[in-house]
């Protein structure tokens, strides 16, 4: 079975085509600057083999149908005819709480996802477009939905719930949700396989480290506690959000910088974080070699980094009773050797036997960290969303078809 995921940003689309009967990406690649100038793909085929191509694409449909038209043209394709993809599984940022799953799409399940605009209105706009797109372009294709927020839906209410009026609750359903829910399931339980762990009676704590990044806390399976909340912005410090910052600080900086509340969330998503505390750059690679180089400012950045990450692990570590696991993965947790072992110092009295030789040894593979005897092991775990995405929508299409 061929299917296509499609992770549609608001300039962006990302794609992969999947084999699922050989278990294989057949083609890859992300159209950028989607309704900007200067709109380019980046295209990767099953050998490997890239190319760049560029053409105006005003808007999400024509940036699908143009990927569509790589993907089966003589010269970059791998499919003779749109009619081998079998299903077309989309990556949904915020689900609320209507979805604590992933979903066959109707009519129905799209006005739920336009029901969460409001709690999502940079990312479930670009999501919706990918699906009004393929069904005008593929309109007898199933189509499959898969939610970052689902898979933290398992959260027990008083870890979800903010101490404000809960009427305020009921009204506008102001809670925690967190994200990277795809990766944070794919990871935890790539993890249990690759580290011999029965998942079912396991304490993991996954670590999505990356220019976003999010932390979770999962016991046999689910998530009980993850460091993203009503938006992305909660949390870790990360490329350019603040993470967690006390409201008394907002409010200040609003009234000495007599900014509202659009210009407010521009500043705390955009222009804070790494990029902001350093000045260099939100690129964990360039804030290294600034701070190797003896920028002061990319030093501190560094810390506050890894310390946030620590003070997550520690906690999720009291709220589990424990863990067996911490992994790393997402760009950072994969690649930075640097801020593993900034985040994993002096963390013995956790049972953590750190193994800093081997950490300076691995970069983007399947890995321990931890020496032999570690009483909580330390592996990275490299996140696949797309395949995740993949399985799902394999899994629903199969279950209709023995109806």
């Amino acid at each position: 079975m061929k299917i296509l995921v499609l992770n549609c940003g608001s300039s962006s689309i990302k794609y992969k085509l999947f084999d699922m009967t050989k278990n294989e990406v057949l083609s890859q690649g992300a159209m950028e600057k989607v309704g900007m100038k200067g709109s380019f793909l980046n295209h990767t085929n099953k050998e490997g083999k890239k190319v760049t191509l560029e053409g105006e694409v005003l808007e999400h449909q024509i940036g699908i149908e143009y990927i569509l038209g790589v993907l089966t043209s003589e010269a970059h394709g791998c499919i003779a005819s749109l009619d081998e993809i079998n299903v077309v599984g989309h990556r949904v940022v915020h689900g609320g709480e209507k979805f604590n799953s992933s979903v066959l799409i109707d009519e129905e399940v799209i006005a739920k996802m336009e029901e969460c605009i409001d709690m999502a209105p940079l990312h479930n706009p670009p999501n919706l477009a990918g699906i009004y797109a393929i069904s005008d372009l593929m309109p007898d294709i199933p189509q499959i939905g898969v939610f970052d927020t689902a898979f933290h839906l398992t959260m027990p209410d008083y870890a979800y719930m903010y101490a404000i009026p809960y009427e305020l609750y009921v009204k506008y359903s102001v809670r925690r949700y967190g994200f990277h829910g795809t990766s944070h399931r794919y990871v935890s339980q790539r993890a249990a396989e690759f580290l011999g762990l029965d998942i079912k009676n396991s304490k993991i704590i996954t670590c999505h480290i990356g220019n976003g990044c999010s932390i979770a806390a999962v016991k046999n399976g689910e998530s009980v506690d993850t460091s993203m909340g009503f938006t992305p912005i909660e949390g870790l410090m990360m490329g350019t959000r603040s993470g967690d910052i006390g409201l008394g600080a907002v409010f200040h900086i609003m009234d000495k910088e007599m900014i509202g509340t659009a210009s407010a969330s521009t500043l705390f998503n955009k222009h804070s974080g790494m990029i902001g505390i350093t000045g260099v750059s939100s690129d964990m690679r360039e804030v290294t070699k600034a701070s190797e180089e003896g920028n002061e400012r990319a030093k501190l950045g560094l810390q506050m980094y890894a310390y946030r990450i620590k003070k997550y692990i520690g906690s999720y570590m009291a709220a589990l009773g424990g863990a067996d696991a911490v992994i790393f993965t997402g760009g950072v947790g994969e690649n930075s050797d640097k801020v593993r072992a900034m985040v994993c110092e002096n963390m013995e009295f956790l049972g953590i036997d750190f193994d800093a030789e081997k950490n300076k040894q691995v970069k983007g593979e399947e890995s321990v960290l931890s020496k032999a005897g570690s009483k909580v092991k330390i592996a990275v775990v490299p996140t696949n969303e797309e395949f995740m995405i993949a399985s799902d929508a394999l899994r629903i299409v199969s279950e209709m078809r023995k109806k």
